[in-house]
Order: structure tokens, then C-alpha cells, then sequence
């Protein structure tokens, strides 16, 4: 069964374009383990290393979600901002798409201020009542910031906190974010593509990160983990409440009140 399974897997990584990578001659040393053979001018990702790295990647996403810790998805560039919104959207975490603005995580604080800031012209925006009370140059000078922060902050609305790791899709286009995810000791995993370090990175997807089929693909597998690790979360959540509302009335039974305490509880020794 898992020899089908894998077999599948592997025609499905192939027909996604995930094994071609860069020109040979743009290749970063450090991927030599991840690479099959060389084809023409093209490096030819081997699709092994590339599920053993998803297999890894899943596992520990699946672990992150389940204890209820935030995943933050990172993918600027063209091809991947539309699946990282749409699977981050799935699972329900913050992502940026648009562009990492620095100190998004060593200065934290700073954001969330600019979320509130979000926050309240929209209060503004949607109160006709309030926003009359703006002149015309007013109301153009708020549309433009509030079109500007949305833009660039929409997708973190649900980072209440630091995340307790990163998915990043190119972490060569995406070095901003890695820098300061290693600062704070935040792990991150990455689809890399043969051109990349993964020597930044904690876990790494050796795949065409340039491809929209092949981050489609990666990115979708990836949100079915953590959807997994939160499905699994709900359910020790309900049996962890279950179990309570069980100790809580056993724990309410009391013996009748013209029964000796010592018989209720089994003690049936006489002086």
C-alpha cells in the first residue's frame, strides 16, 4: 500500500515540475545532496530528498498545530503569494504575501500597534456618521494609508503572538524573514530551490520554488498537515473536557444523609 502510495506521490511531484531546478551555473555547493543529475543546462532535483523533506516538514507541522502554537507562511514572490493566502487562510494562520516589513517579528509590538492602527480606520471608514466629519483631503489622505497598511498587514490580523515557527517559500527571496526568525529562535520551513543555503533553514524542501504547479502543490500538502495537527487538537481538547464533566460528577456523589460516613465508603470495621 505505501509503495502505491509513494509511487503516486512521486508522479504527482514530477507532473508539478517540483524536481527541475535553477541553471547549473546560478547552483549554491550546499545543494549538492538534493541534486539527481544535471540535464542540459538544468539541475534535476531528486524527488526522494524532496518527500523526505515533506514527510519531515508535515510531522513537525502537524506537532506545532496540534499544541495550538501559530505557523507564519511566507511567500512574496509572484508565484507564491496566491496559494500562501489562500492555504494559510485554510488553516487558519497569519501569512504575509505582499511584502516583509522589517521588525515583523524582532519588533513585534511595533505591528501590532499598526494593527490597531488598521483597526480603527475602518472603524472610521464604515462609519458614515464619523467620516463625514473628515474633509475630502482627509478622507483621500485615510483611504491611501488604510490600502497601504491593508495590503501589507491584512494577513496577520491573527498573530496575536510570536509564531513558534515560519513557512517560507524561497528563503534566498525571503532572507528578511529568516534573519529575524533565526534571531528569535524561531524554526523555519522552506521550500528551496537548487540556488538556496539550506543551511538557514531547519527544515528543508529541496523543490522548484519558481513553478506556480510546484508551490501550489508543496504549499497545499503542508496546510493539510497542520489542518491535521488542529483536528488532532480539537479532539484532546473535547476529551480533556469530557473527562473533566466525568471527575466532576463522580466527584459530586454524596452518600445519603442517614448512612454512617464510615459504611459508605466501605469501611466496615467496628470498634
Amino acid at each position: 500500500m505505501w509503495r502505491v502510495v509513494l509511487s503516486t506521490l512521486v508522479k504527482e511531484l514530477v507532473e508539478a515540475g517540483v524536481h527541475f531546478g535553477h541553471r547549473a551555473s546560478r547552483w549554491n555547493p550546499k545543494m549538492r545532496p538534493y541534486i539527481y543529475a544535471r540535464k542540459d543546462t538544468i539541475h534535476i532535483i531528486d524527488v526522494r530528498e524532496t518527500i523526505r523533506g515533506l514527510l519531515r516538514a508535515k510531522k513537525y507541522l502537524a506537532d506545532v498545530a496540534a499544541r495550538g502554537s501559530l505557523i507564519l507562511w511566507v511567500g512574496t514572490k509572484r508565484q507564491a503569494a496566491e496559494s500562501v493566502e489562500r492555504e494559510a487562510g485554510r488553516c487558519g494562520m497569519p501569512y504575509v504575501s505582499e511584502r516583509w516589513l522589517g521588525g515583523t517579528l524582532t519588533n513585534f509590538r511595533t505591528i501590532r500597534d499598526r494593527l490597531s492602527h488598521l483597526e480603527g480606520m475602518e472603524a472610521v471608514r464604515n462609519s458614515p456618521d464619523t467620516l463625514s466629519t473628515y474633509s475630502k483631503k482627509a478622507q483621500a489622505s485615510l483611504n491611501r494609508e488604510y490600502k497601504k497598511v491593508f495590503r501589507n498587514l491584512n494577513g496577520m490580523r491573527t498573530m496575536s503572538r510570536l509564531p513558534e515557527c515560519l513557512v517560507v517559500i524561497d528563503p534566498k527571496k525571503e532572507k528578511n524573514a529568516v534573519k529575524e526568525a533565526q534571531k528569535l529562535g524561531i524554526a523555519v520551513v522552506s521550500l528551496i530551490d537548487t540556488d538556496c543555503d539550506p543551511d538557514t533553514v531547519d527544515l528543508p524542501i529541496p523543490g522548484n520554488d519558481d513553478s506556480m504547479r510546484s508551490i501550489e502543490m508543496i504549499v497545499k500538502i503542508l496546510a493539510d498537515a497542520v489542518m491535521a495537527g488542529k483536528s488532532q487538537q480539537a479532539m484532546q481538547q473535547q476529551a480533556a473536557s469530557e473527562g473533566a464533566d466525568k471527575s466532576a460528577s463522580n466527584g459530586s456523589a454524596e452518600p445519603p444523609a442517614d448512612q454512617p460516613v464510615a459504611a459508605a465508603s466501605g469501611d466496615s470495621s467496628a470498634e
